[in-house]
């Protein structure tokens, strides 16, 4: 967006937008057919007053990081649960936001499901996984989590105003804010919503292959535009790594079909290469031919954190909703990767 005397300009906007804040904006003769007229004849114009609200909840917030992805499935979700978990475990004081409304999978993810929100006279109440870690979705308000939230932009931009004006989140160390993918109406609501206050900057997580990498560009795009400090891209599934003994062998029957022969790979191994049980088996799962992640990293000028690689364990700590530094002899592959990511982080904010 560009900031115009009459307000911003969205960059989808018509040529001679009066701007989102003007009185003619979406009723001029410019906004005919612009994908933004409903939404700014409706809007109300001039300041936000609700700015000033968030600002002083806000006040009690000593770092906001939003977790962005250019693409669904690349893993953002895992991680920005996974790291509340590492941080909390710092005994530091945590807030997960669930900004993604149509897609909510922080409850699960924290297994924090079925949980209902709780009121009081200062406002909506995080649900708390440990003291440290409070958590907000609108997971929490479906009557079923096989509910559809079929919402226009206005209607999730009202509820992520909520979730900033009317969540008692306390004093907190950090707010990670787990948005939906893509660059769409609710990252400009978040950015719009709290970077009065003070965002420390946007972490991106995409995985190694180019399909997921066109999108993380159009991402860091974004963050340029709107003046949020890219803080960093992960590479999630960058291989996959597993103990030798989780494998499952497989070999072809006499009908052609496959048989399970992880029994017998096994005995074999145990009798004539007991030493092998000790490795992990990497292979890479996407294309990493043009330089994955770090490559692209390079090429825009933003600083790569790490890669965490597709560990079958930690896709369990995700589904089972726990975190994967409670057992880091079963999440061996990961939890030192993510731990390394962090601390790499941490030390650019």
């Amino acid at each position: 967006m560009e900031n115009g005397h009459k307000g911003e300009i969205p960059d989808n906007a018509n040529e001679h937008c009066p701007g989102t804040e003007s009185e003619s904006a979406g009723k001029s003769d410019a906004c005919k057919g612009c994908p933004n007229q409903e939404v700014c004849a409706t809007a109300p114009k001039g300041p936000d007053p609700d700015l000033v609200t968030i600002a002083e909840r806000m006040a009690n917030v000593k770092h906001k990081i939003l977790i962005l992805s250019g693409k669904g499935g690349v893993g953002k979700s895992t991680f920005s649960a996974q790291l509340s978990f590492a941080l909390s475990g710092q005994d530091h004081q945590v807030g997960l936001l669930d900004v993604d409304i149509c897609g909510p999978s922080i409850p699960k993810m924290l297994g924090l499901e079925g949980q209902d929100l709780h009121q009081s006279n200062l406002g909506w109440s995080p649900i708390y996984v440990e003291s440290n870690l409070g958590v907000m979705s609108i997971g929490f308000m479906l009557p079923h989590p096989d509910e559809a939230v079929i919402w226009r932009g206005p209607r999730k931009n009202g509820l992520i105003k909520q979730f900033l004006k009317d969540v008692d989140w306390g004093e907190l160390d950090y707010l990670i804010v787990d948005a939906p993918p893509g660059t769409s109406d609710e990252h400009i609501s978040i950015v719009q919503f709290l970077k009065a206050t003070g965002i420390d900057g946007a972490v991106i997580v995409t995985t190694p292959q180019q399909v997921s990498l066109i999108d993380v560009r159009k991402e860091i795009s974004f963050c340029k535009k709107v003046g949020i400090r890219v803080l960093g891209v992960v590479e999630n599934m960058s291989e996959l790594r597993q103990s030798i003994t989780d494998l499952k062998f497989m070999s072809t029957g006499e009908s052609g079909g496959e048989v399970d022969a992880t029994e017998l790979a096994m005995k074999i191994i145990q009798e004539r290469a007991p030493e092998l049980l000790n490795l992990v088996a990497c292979s890479e799962v996407f294309d990493r031919s043009r330089g994955g992640a770090s490559g692209m990293c390079l090429e825009m000028g933003v600083p790569f954190l790490g890669k965490v690689p597709l560990d079958p364990q930690l896709c369990r700590a995700a589904e089972e909703g726990v975190s994967c530094f409670s057992d880091e002899q079963k999440c061996r592959a990961s939890a030192p990767a993510l731990k390394r990511i962090m601390d790499k982080l941490l030390a650019t904010i």
